[in-house]
C-alpha cells in the first residue's frame, strides 16, 4: 500500500515579478504536463502557486501554459520578494494541499526560497536539476509516484540521480532553458483558489531600504536563436568569429575558460557555471567539450563544431564537425556564408 495516499499533484512555484512571469515557471509546468502524462492512473493534475499582490489577473496566463489549477496568495506582504513572508506562505500552501512533488525555478529567487520551504517541511531538495523522470516500474510496484532527479555534481564531471523515497513533497530547483516552453493554448481552462496564509507576525526581520536595478547585459544569450561559441581555441580569432555570428544574425557566447583568461564577460558563458541556452543552431569553436559546458548548450537544435584535435569530446553530441584551426576555419566560414547570402 502507498504510504502518501493523501499526497498528490505536481506543484510549480510560478515566480513573478512586477506581475511578470519567470519564463522558467512556464517550462516546468509544460515538463510537469509531461510527467503526469507518464502516470494517468493516478490522476494528478498541475497545480501553480502565485504569490505576490494584485496577481489574480496572471492565473488564467499560467492555466494557458499549461497549469490545470493556479493558487494564488495575494497579500500585500508579498508585493515584493522577501524570504521571510515568501516562504511562510508557501510553505503554508504545502501544507493545506499536500502535493506530491514541488517544482522551482533555480533562479537567484528559487535558489532562496525552495531551501528554506524544504527545510520547514523537513524534506529533501535535489538543487540544479537537469533532468526529472517518473520511476514508472516504481510506480507500478508501489502505487506511488517517485521522481528520479538528476542534477551535475563534482563540478560537473559527473551526474547523480537523487530519489526521495520516504518524505514529500518531493522538490527540486530546476535551472532554467533545461526544459523545453510548450506553446501557449489561451483556450484551456482551469480552476482558480485563492488562499489567505495566517501570518504569524506581519513585521519584517530584514527590510530593504533600496532597490538598485541590476545593470542588465548588452545580449541575453538564452534567447538568442543563433549562437557562436568561443573556447580556448578560438582566442587568437575572436573577431572573426564575431564576424561569423554577425553574418548569421546571432550572438557570441563562451566558454568559462574563456571568461577566466579575460576576452569576454561572464553574462557570455554557457554551462554549468554559466547559463543553459536551447538554440536552433550552435556553432563551437575551439571547444574541447567538456561536461560542464555541454551541460549548458547540449539541447541546442543543431550543434556544428569545430576543432583542431579529431579526438575532442564535442564531436561525440556533434550534429556537424570539422576538424582543423578556427583561425584558418572561421575565415572561410564567413566567406561561405556571404555568398549564400549572396546567391
Amino acid at each position: 500500500m502507498a504510504r502518501f495516499e493523501e499526497y498528490k499533484d505536481i506543484f510549480v512555484f510560478v515566480e513573478q515579478e512586477n506581475g511578470n512571469i519567470a519564463e522558467v515557471s512556464y517550462e516546468l509546468i509544460s515538463e510537469a504536463r509531461k510527467l503526469v502524462a507518464s502516470i494517468p492512473e493516478f490522476g494528478y493534475k498541475v497545480v501553480g502557486v502565485l504569490l505576490g499582490e494584485n496577481v489574480k489577473e496572471k492565473a488564467q496566463e499560467v492555466i494557458s501554459h499549461g497549469a490545470d489549477k493556479v493558487i494564488v496568495v495575494d497579500d500585500a506582504l508579498l508585493k515584493d520578494y522577501s524570504t521571510q513572508f515568501y516562504a511562510d506562505a508557501l510553505t503554508q500552501v504545502v501544507l493545506a494541499h499536500k502535493p506530491d512533488s514541488m517544482l522551482t525555478g533555480a533562479t537567484p529567487l528559487g535558489r532562496d526560497l525552495a531551501p528554506r520551504v524544504a527545510a520547514r517541511l523537513n524534506v529533501g531538495l535535489t538543487a540544479d536539476a537537469t533532468k526529472i523522470e517518473v520511476d514508472l516500474e516504481y510506480a507500478k510496484e508501489n502505487g506511488e509516484s517517485l521522481l528520479d532527479v538528476t542534477r551535475p555534481t563534482f563540478g560537473g564531471n559527473l551526474f547523480g540521480t537523487i530519489v526521495c523515497k520516504d518524505t514529500r513533497p518531493q522538490m527540486a530547483t530546476i535551472r532554467p532553458k533545461v526544459f523545453e516552453l510548450a506553446p501557449t493554448d489561451t483556450t484551456r481552462t482551469g480552476e482558480v483558489e485563492e488562499f489567505t496564509p495566517t501570518w504569524r507576525t506581519t513585521d519584517p526581520q530584514v527590510f530593504v531600504e533600496k532597490v538598485i536595478e541590476k545593470v542588465k547585459a548588452d545580449v541575453d544569450i538564452t534567447k538568442a536563436d543563433i549562437l557562436v561559441g568561443a573556447g580556448r581555441g578560438a582566442e587568437n580569432c575572436l573577431d572573426v568569429l564575431q564576424k561569423v555570428a554577425d553574418e548569421l544574425g546571432g550572438v557570441v557566447c563562451c566558454t568559462r575558460a574563456v571568461v577566466e583568461d579575460g576576452y569576454l564577460d561572464k553574462d557570455r558563458q554557457v554551462g554549468q557555471t554559466g547559463k543553459t541556452v536551447r538554440p536552433s543552431l550552435y556553432i563551437a569553436c575551439g571547444i574541447s567539450g567538456a561536461v560542464q559546458h555541454c551541460a549548458g548548450m547540449d539541447k541546442s537544435d543543431l550543434i556544428i563544431s569545430i576543432n583542431r584535435d579529431p579526438q575532442a569530446e564535442i564531436f561525440n553530441i556533434s550534429n556537424m564537425g570539422f576538424v582543423g584551426d578556427c583561425a584558418t576555419v572561421l575565415p572561410l566560414l564567413v566567406e561561405s556564408i556571404k555568398a549564400a547570402k549572396a546567391e
